[in-house]
């Protein structure tokens, strides 16, 4: 089995990815079967990003902040780990951004596309589902479309609901809505196509992230699943994504 490595410029990453190639070698990621990602969630994500191309299976260890995408870092057996690994499935969400400047931005997202304003005044939104519009305004800070993967993470931090990773569901979750100030969100087939509007954006500005890359003053988004993508994601025995989110829902 060839391993390339790769982590983030945190110390410890960097420790580790040292350590790490040097016990096992490095093949690079061109060459390699499985890709190492040392460092948190962040750089998963980065990781993630560049296998859009190559399609290889991921395999995460944790030397970063948040590691929930993460497994253990242990420098022994690192290749029989490895093979014996739990394999799960995992689709990108499209964000394709429209801006006030007449740019248009397409990026992919694993964790969720937010929309948040980006000045104090509060974010005035428009919301369509396949065509048809099913809020006419949202006042709020933002509002997001996160994957089953991604339930756990910032979805979960706005109240979400933590979605099983095998369910073919997309959260729709606002961020501190004032009015309707009520509304806590709603569940979604995972081949809905979202259209976020933003109204009076000259006022009330607002930019959209997809993970962790933002684009600033955004007119509208456009969210769907790629349903032609499909990366892979490898977990130690009984540590697996599916467990985790299981796990998370009786965390108290």
């Amino acid at each position: 089995m060839k391993l390339a490595f790769t982590a983030s410029p945190r110390p410890e990453a960097q420790d580790a990815l040292q350590r790490l190639a040097s016990l096992y070698g490095d093949a690079g990621e061109d060459a390699a079967d499985v890709i190492v990602a040392l460092g948190g969630d962040g750089h998963m994500l980065d990781t993630l990003r560049r296998r859009l191309k190559d399609k290889k299976p991921v395999y995460g260890m944790h030397r970063g902040t948040v590691g929930f995408l993460m497994n253990e870092y242990v420098e022994s057996d690192l290749p029989d780990r490895i093979a014996k690994a739990e394999k799960v499935r995992i689709r990108p969400l499209v964000a394709r951004c429209a801006t006030v400047g007449g740019a248009v931005v397409e990026e992919r997202a694993f964790n969720e596309v937010s929309l948040l304003r980006q000045t104090a005044q509060t974010a005035k939104l428009r919301i369509s589902v396949d065509g048809a519009e099913r809020m006419a305004e949202l006042l709020c800070d933002g509002v997001m479309v996160a994957t089953p993967a991604g339930s756990t993470a910032y979805n979960f931090s706005a109240h979400g609901p933590i979605l099983p990773i095998d369910s073919r569901l997309l959260a729709l979750t606002p961020i501190s809505a004032f009015r309707p100030r009520r509304w806590r969100g709603a569940l979604l087939p995972r081949r809905a196509h979202v259209r976020i509007e933003v109204l009076e954006a000259d006022r009330r500005p607002v930019s959209a992230s997809a993970d962790n890359l933002e684009t600033r003053d955004v007119l509208a988004v456009e969210i769907h699943e790629d349903s032609a993508v499909s990366l892979t994601l490898l977990f130690d025995q009984g540590h697996a994504l599916d467990e985790r989110v299981l796990r998370e829902q009786f965390s108290v």
